[in-house]
């Protein structure tokens, strides 16, 4: 049995009540007086140029002894016949929009925008450096904080903000990486967190050690908090969000992702996303996967050392008081952001408490770092 798409190569619904006149020998206006219509509108049908209406199609069963459903579909599917060409544009579109958050991407200038689609393809293929397909199967290497469940992949628009991290570090000036290069950061980047302003010189600080530093502002819903990446063996790069204007989950993510280029992760494997890193949302850390853990307890050592922290937080608890907070930051030559920021992870203080000590620090640190975002557009960089 034909189907009705096949059918309607062959027949419009006008021939077939053709045949259906010619086998009653009735006229165009005799279906018109039956079906209490104006000839007009059979003459219409019957020539192709009046759609078959939900009424007309109930009208004609009647009349003929068919079904509704029997004249709709065959209009439709007559209708469709006449337009062969499918809508291609719109096919492309959609695969787009699948694998790229498009209209973030041109908001952020990342790419331009265009009317015509094999140009927005050209654009996107080019932001990726790879054919549409291919774009959901990179090989990203990176180790990065983001805010989905451990073991899921990036999202399209995460991936966007990976790709864009690596594409901009290309343009970050840095000495030469080598083994002494953790080291020698860590001696230079622990006295600048006594103090907020001091934040401002861990871009010039990380160059010389080798490492490359930019911030890029997350897009809606990724969570990103920060990343670890290689543009080859040589050449690391750490690019942080910012997402949380607050000293504390700076300093945080900045040595979380050190700990990273300290054991090479995500120079040759991929590493599964993660939870937030700060907040009531933040997974603890032995809940974590070792990889990560090792992150965090490097980054919460080269803080504040952990014998230190369980010290004070045995001493002191539950009265954790502002006075006694700023009086161990002191002695341990951080910012009482830091211990805060440190007792929250630690399950040992409220979130709500001492906030006032969470000094902001995304505008000291855009001063000086490459920035991409909040109003700052980038020109694209091959």
């Amino acid at each position: 049995m034909l189907t009705f798409e096949q059918l309607a190569e062959t027949f419009s619904p006008g021939e077939a009540i053709k045949e259906e006149l010619e086998e009653r020998g009735w006229s165009q206006r005799d279906l018109a007086a039956i079906m209490g219509v104006q000839p007009s509108i059979v003459n219409g049908i019957i020539k192709g140029t009046k759609p078959i209406s939900l009424d007309l199609a109930r009208n004609l069963a009647a009349a003929f002894g068919t079904s509704a459903q029997y004249w709709v579909n065959m209009d439709t599917s007559y209708r469709l016949h006449l337009v062969p060409t499918p809508h291609i544009a719109t096919s492309v579109r959609s695969q787009l929009y699948e694998v790229a958050p498009v209209n973030e991407m041109i908001k952020r200038g990342w790419i331009e925008s265009a009317y015509d689609v094999e140009v927005l393809q050209s654009r996107i293929e080019a932001f990726y450096g790879r054919p549409l397909e291919q774009i959901n199967s990179g090989d990203l290497c990176y180790a990065a904080r983001q805010g989905t469940e451990y073991g899921d992949g990036p999202t399209p628009a995460q991936r966007a903000w990976l790709r864009r991290a690596r594409i901009l570090a290309k343009a970050v000036q840095a000495g030469s990486f080598t083994s002494s290069s953790i080291d020698a950061a860590i001696e230079k980047l622990r006295p600048l967190m006594s103090h907020a302003d001091e934040a401002r010189h861990v871009p010039r600080v990380l160059a010389e050690c080798g490492i490359r530093f930019l911030v890029i502002e997350h897009l809606p819903q990724t969570r990103i908090d920060g990343v670890c990446l290689w543009l080859d063996e040589q050449r690391p790069v750490i690019a942080v969000s910012m997402r949380y204007d607050r000293l504390d989950y700076f300093w945080f993510t900045i040595l979380h992702e050190l700990g990273h280029v300290n054991k090479r992760d995500g120079l040759t494997t991929v590493l599964a996303p993660d939870v937030d890193l700060v907040g009531e949302k933040a997974s603890k850390t032995d809940l974590k996967p070792e990889v990560e853990q090792m992150a965090d307890l490097f980054a919460s050592e080269h803080m504040i050392k952990r014998s230190e922290m369980e010290n004070f937080i045995m001493r002191v608890k539950p009265m954790f008081s502002k006075v006694k907070i700023q009086g161990f930051a002191l002695r341990q030559g951080v910012h009482p952001a830091i211990v805060i920021g440190q007792l929250q992870h630690r399950g040992a203080i409220h979130w709500s408490h001492s906030r006032e000590f969470l000094v902001k620090v995304r505008n000291i640190i855009t001063s000086t770092a490459l920035t991409d975002g909040w109003g700052q557009i980038l020109p694209n960089i091959s």
